[in-house]
This record gives C-alpha cells, sequence and structure tokens, in this order.
C-alpha cells in the first residue's frame, strides 16, 4: 500500500524505495515515529489514519491475549488449590505449580539479558554506520525503545534502515515479553500467598455462621 503512495512521502529517503517503505511501516506500526519520513498528500494521510487504527487495533488484541493469559494462570492455581483441599490432586503437584515461579524469574531475567545486547547492537550500530556520537547513539536507542521517536536522530543510511527494520521489530517484541513476564512474575507471587492460605485456612463458626443464607441466622 505504502509502495504505491512512495512518491507522496516527503522526508529524508535513500535511493532504495523498498526500504523506505518498509522502514516507514515499521517506524509507523511500533509507534516510533521518527519524523524522517511524512505523508503529504491526503491520500496518504488517509491511508496512514487506517493504518494506524488497524495497529492499534492489533496492539489491543496481543494485550488482551496477554491479560487472558495472566487470569487463566491465576484461576488454574486456585482450582487446583482448592482441589488439594478435598484431596483430589496430590500436594506435590501444587508445589510444582509454585516452583514455576523460578521459571517465569529466568524467563524475566533472560528478556532483560536479551534487550541489554539489543541496546548495546543498537548503539555501536549507530555509532558506526550513522556515525552519531556514543552519548547521541544511546540517546536515540532509549528514545526508539520507549517508542518516543522525537525525530531529531534516527536512521538515515539504506543500511541503516535495513537494520532498523529488524531491530526496531525485536526489541518492540522483546521489550513487550518482559512486561509481560514482569507481570507474570507479580501475579506468580500474588497466586502462590493466595495458594498458601487456601491451603492453610480452617473453618471457624464464625465463618460457617457468615455463610448461613437463611433468615434466623441458623447454620444446618
Amino acid at each position: 500500500m505504502y509502495y504505491s503512495i512512495r512518491d507522496q512521502l516527503s522526508g529524508t529517503k535513500t535511493t532504495n524505495s523498498i526500504v523506505d517503505v518498509l522502514y516507514f511501516c515499521t517506524v509507523t506500526m511500533t509507534t516510533v515515529g521518527y519524523g524522517d519520513l511524512v505523508p503529504q498528500s491526503s491520500l496518504a494521510k488517509l491511508l496512514i489514519c487506517a493504518f494506524i487504527f488497524w495497529g492499534m487495533a492489533l496492539v489491543g488484541l496481543v494485550l488482551t491475549r496477554g491479560a487472558n493469559y495472566l487470569a487463566e494462570k491465576q484461576e488454574l492455581l486456585l482450582v487446583r488449590a482448592l482441589q488439594m483441599r478435598k484431596k483430589l490432586i496430590r500436594p506435590g503437584d501444587i508445589m510444582k505449580d509454585i516452583m514455576e515461579t523460578s521459571k517465569v524469574q529466568q524467563n524475566c531475567i533472560v528478556a532483560v539479558v536479551a534487550l541489554l545486547l539489543l541496546m548495546i547492537c543498537g548503539t555501536v550500530f549507530l555509532m558506526l554506520v550513522e556515525k552519531l556520537e556514543a552519548v547521541n547513539a544511546f540517546y536515540c536507542v532509549c528514545v526508539t525503545i520507549m517508542s518516543l521517536g522525537y525525530g531529531d536522530y534516527g536512521f538515515s543510511t539504506e543500511a541503516g534502515r535495513i537494520f532498523a527494520i529488524l531491530w526496531i521489530l525485536t526489541t518492540t517484541i522483546c521489550l513487550g515479553l518482559f512486561f509481560l513476564h514482569l507481570a507474570e512474575l507479580s501475579t506468580k507471587r500474588r497466586q502462590n500467598a493466595v495458594v498458601r492460605w487456601v491451603i492453610t485456612w480452617r473453618a471457624t463458626i464464625v465463618d460457617l455462621e457468615a455463610a448461613a443464607t437463611n433468615i434466623d441466622g441458623g447454620v444446618e
């Protein structure tokens, strides 16, 4: 779609139109928006408006799936805890779920390490190819990862934009996975606390009276 209106985009272009278009799609879809390529015609602006809303709908779908994933894990762990109280499953099964917290921690650490490596690669690439100073290169990397894209620095060469197409998508996915694992870790710890409470809780007369539904307050 954008390749068909490539002449209606203004800004810093390379000699390779395909690279420019893929680069423009990437920085738009990831909400970075450096501002080095912008639409000029009414048609291009309308197409971008449609593209943005579809992109946000896709992001919303991914976030919804992530939230459902966390909710399903919490429900599963709680059901397992209740089943264990009724002797339907072995205590080792629920403890196995509790021990998965360490696995979530490892996933979170892996995501952090991968993100740091991508930041280092991006900084070095900007210094070597785009000829930016170290501070400016690191600044551009941080701005890009957080989807700010002020527009003062970016990828202007053909090689730089080819790298940016893959690098921006990878860092966006890696950052999303990091936040997912971080939320999962927090949820997992809350789940473990709930499981321990369910396992150790013992009903009292007060609890039974509070659960009574008949009018006279008696407990059958």
